[in-house]
């Protein structure tokens, strides 16, 4: 009778993985939700500050907005007004404007 009151409460005990389950479930939900697509949008903003140009329009991190004249490794010289230039670090460039891009208050 003893044996038998130990097998059934040894085969109602879940196996350990199944603790961990919930946990796994979660890291992997955290995953496609939030660091994935974080990583996605580093890498393209990582491109495009790769592929500035003379005469591309930026707008710093900053909201300055201004045309590119000269791009060196880490910097860029932006001109935000006529005869205005300033020297910013690539990584604070937060957006390359296409050309032809909306006008304000029009």
């Amino acid at each position: 009778m003893l044996n038998l009151l130990a097998a059934t409460s040894a085969a109602a005990a879940p196996p350990v993985w199944m603790s961990w389950l919930p946990i796994v479930g979660m890291v992997a939900i955290f995953w496609f939700l939030l660091i994935r697509p974080q990583m996605r949008q580093q890498k393209e903003h990582r491109e495009k500050v790769a592929g500035l140009k003379r005469g591309d329009q930026v707008v710093t991190a900053g909201g300055l907005i201004g045309k590119v004249v000269k791009v060196d490794e880490h910097y860029a010289e932006v001109e935000i007004a006529q005869g205005v230039k300033v020297k910013v670090v690539k990584s604070t460039i937060g957006d390359v404007v296409p050309p032809g891009g909306a006008a304000a208050n029009d």
